[in-house]
């Protein structure tokens, strides 16, 4: 439907385009052209030579008409001014003259009518420059209007674009209503006295399973999602206990038989069921709960899903979840291999540092890392003040001070090297247009590193010594 509006739209500016070229009827385009064709000046001498032949044939003793009480004949100069302006006017006007010169110049009977060829001459040039004004103010006219009938027709179709646009926008919002950030800063928020208390997989048994918060990252799990119905089941020492831990739609009892559910046990990795040739099993998808260093919490099992949904969008955004929440269970075993090396790290950065390597190993979504050298004084306190006030949501901030310069460490996630010269415009931008400093002048220093999914305390601590050679 709106195609067939935007389509009406088209022939209409068309046709506006012809009713505007030359005028709204044949006779307008005949006596007023749009442009002066390359033949102008041949139809004007054709046309005159025409006209004082129909005059020698209506009055062979005065074909110029120069008897009676009007000049007639100038009347057919006018209009070629009128068509063509002033120039081809004057030609015109000039044809008079030389037929003059034809018909009576030889004769010496009558002395050149000097006033009346002066007035013809001035009322062709006045008619053309009248003709010539008009005729530029219409081409300016059409061209704007031409160029207002292009925008409409461009604005037009902007619209239309926008609205489709729009209203896809709402239908994903419909079934996604939060994004990869939002889910991070979700499990994030979480309280870690309760993670704290997790016990490991090797030690748990049967009695102690539950898992501390699985329910609040199940419900926010499967209202982005579009879950129907699935348990998060832990894993003990027995494997996997019968009981969920927490469930959306009503409980089930995991079936140990199912392939999917063997091979992601297996695997150690998230499972659906495009990539199974076992059409009987009951499970759509089987995500693991497992930590950047490989224990596994437990097993995402759902049974009912959108079929929409079933995306790789979706999928990844499970799986990130569920890591980052597992790593939450196994704080101190991520902390520490930060710690060891940089013991100043705060608890806090080291932690979501080695939730995001291991969210990169898992998903390959990347993350950097961002060091800024400022001198000690005014400036550099004040840029700080700024980095700590500006900072986005997910993003952390490590400051410390080193002899003769403070340093800030920001923990980017979910970025790549383009969001990080982003990040180093803005600061520059800020620094330019608040305090009037150039950071590159002042003796600032910016340096930056991505995430090592491997090693990342290796990564921080290089980025630590890179911000402390001042290079």
């Amino acid at each position: 439907m709106h195609d067939s509006s935007l389509a009406h739209a088209m022939p209409k500016k068309q046709k506006t385009d012809q009713r505007g070229e030359g005028g709204s009827s044949t006779y307008g385009r005949t006596l007023a052209p749009v442009a002066v064709r390359p033949l102008a000046v041949v139809e004007v001498l054709a046309g005159m030579a025409l006209v004082l032949a129909l005059c020698r044939l209506m009055r062979p003793a005065d074909p110029l008409f120069l008897e009676i009480g009007f000049p007639w004949i100038w009347l057919a100069a006018t209009v070629f001014a009128l068509r063509y302006g002033a120039i081809l006017g004057v030609l015109a006007g000039l044809c008079i003259a030389a037929a003059w010169f034809v018909f009576h110049g030889g004769q010496g009977t009558m002395a050149f009518p000097e006033m009346l060829f002066a007035g013809g001459m001035a009322q062709l040039v006045i008619t053309g420059h009248f003709s010539d004004i008009w005729s530029a103010r219409e081409r300016r006219l059409r061209a704007i209007n031409a160029y207002l009938d292009d925008s409409l027709v461009a604005l037009t179709n902007n619209h239309y674009l926008l609205r489709v646009s729009h209203e896809r926008l709402e239908r994903d919002i419909l079934g996604k209503p939060f994004t990869l950030r939002d889910a991070i800063e979700r499990v994030r928020s979480l309280p870690a006295e309760n993670a704290s208390r997790a016990v490991p997989s090797s030690s748990r048994s049967s009695g102690d399973a539950a898992l501390p918060n699985a329910d609040v990252v199940l419900d926010f799990a499967a209202s982005g999602c579009r879950i129907g119905q699935a348990s998060i089941f832990a894993m003990t020492a027995q494997g996997l206990d019968p009981a969920p831990a927490a469930s959306v739609g009503a409980p089930f009892k995991p079936d140990t038989g199912d392939a999917l559910l063997r091979e992601c046990l297996l695997q150690k990795d998230l499972r659906h069921l495009r990539q199974t040739d076992d059409a009987q099993g009951g499970y759509l998808v089987c995500a693991p709960l497992l930590s950047a260093s490989g224990r596994l919490f437990g097993v995402l099992i759902v049974r009912q899903m959108a079929f929409l949904s079933l995306t790789h969008e979706n999928l990844q955004l499970l799986l990130v979840l569920l890591s980052y929440y597992a790593d939450g269970l196994e704080q101190h075993a991520l902390v520490a291999p930060v710690q060891s090396r940089l013991p100043q790290c705060p608890h806090e950065f080291a932690l979501d540092l080695a939730r995001l390597a291991h969210i990169q190993r898992c998903s390959g979504v990347r993350s950097m890392m961002a060091g800024m050298v400022f001198p000690v004084g005014t400036l550099g306190d004040a840029m700080i003040e700024q980095l700590t006030r500006q900072r986005r949501m997910l993003d952390l901030l490590w400051v410390y001070d080193q002899e003769e310069a403070r340093v800030a460490i920001a923990l980017l996630p979910l970025t790549d090297e383009v969001g990080v010269n982003g990040y180093f415009s803005r600061i520059a931008h800020v620094a330019q247009t608040q305090f009037g400093v150039d950071l590159a002048q002042s003796g600032a220093v910016s340096h930056s590193v991505a995430v090592d999914a491997e090693a990342s305390a290796y990564g921080l601590e290089y980025l630590v010594l890179r911000c402390g050679r001042h290079d």
